[in-house]
């Protein structure tokens, strides 16, 4: 009997345990991918506020910003009168966080992580917090059938390509992805491999040796940066990238930097990286 029991509470949603605060009306939304999926779920009307890196869909530009997720205040979130607020886990600092809790309001906190899992763990944690689990029912089967369409094209591709991810280029040094990064995620998701995804973790300036051995069939740069803008040249024409398959080839892919969150358009975003790097290593 207690084996059967668990088993039927595994198979309970991610929102049979969770806290929920339908009657909120006051919500500081913290972090992009937190943001979209409230909007998503139709409930974009019941933000009072939200972080730095919320910036879609467009309206939330027009909230009040209560600063960066890990640099926050609590005076600067407190003064929009929140009576919920929703967060990455790694929003910051924790004291911010030990703060709000004393001042006796709900703070739900989503994990970040960079999975299918993760994006529909935080829309079912979500649409529990904001006690709407109906329209996150609807949303978690949308996106779960968005990465179905995604693993139907990957299954379908001769290879994985290589993708290098670089986030900056500081005079010739490269700034790139290592394992345990949205962009590594992203990569993977979209059927690719990370060429720095064994070496090491996070994001690291790496070595003309390092570089040349990576032999990268595609250079990946996030779109919309102006420091990363008109950068494909620069990089391609690095004398340890020069001969490489992705320099050769001209093959230099650009991404939404929504993409490295993990919020519910991911799914979207990787089917159309999958598609671009199949095209530049045909």
């Amino acid at each position: 009997m207690k084996s059967v029991l668990f088993a039927v509470m595994l198979a309970l949603p991610t929102w049979a345990s969770a806290d929920s605060y339908p009657n909120a009306q006051s919500i500081v939304s913290i972090g992009g991918p937190v943001t979209e999926i409230i909007f998503a779920l139709g409930q974009g009307d019941r933000v009072v506020a939200r972080d730095t890196t919320s910036v879609f869909p467009p309206e939330v530009n027009e909230l009040p910003d209560v600063g960066y997720m890990r640099q926050l205040s609590s005076e600067g979130v407190l003064s929009v009168g929140p009576d919920l607020i929703v967060t990455r886990d790694t929003a910051g600092p924790p004291e911010t966080l030990e703060q709000l809790r004393a001042a006796s309001i709900p703070v739900v906190e989503v994990h970040d992580a960079y999975s299918k899992t993760a994006v529909l763990d935080a829309v079912d944690v979500i649409g529990t917090a904001l006690g709407v689990q109906e329209a996150a029912q609807a949303l978690h089967a949308q996106i779960s059938a968005e990465f179905e369409t995604l693993e139907q094209s990957v299954s379908q591709q001769k290879r994985a390509p290589r993708v290098l991810f670089v986030l900056s280029n500081q005079d010739g040094r490269l700034n790139v992805a290592g394992r345990g990064t949205g962009a590594d995620g992203i990569i993977t998701l979209a059927g690719a491999e990370n060429v720095m995804g064994a070496a090491f973790e996070g994001y690291k300036i790496i070595n003309n040796e390092a570089l040349i051995t990576a032999a990268p069939d595609v250079v990946l740069m996030m779109e919309g940066r102006a420091d990363h803008a008109g950068k494909k040249d620069d990089i391609l024409g690095l004398p340890a990238l020069a001969f490489s398959p992705a320099a050769v080839n001209d093959s230099f892919v650009l991404i939404d930097s929504a993409a490295l969150g993990f919020g519910p358009r991911t799914a979207q975003f990787a089917n159309d990286l999958n598609r671009a790097l199949n095209a530049a290593t045909d």
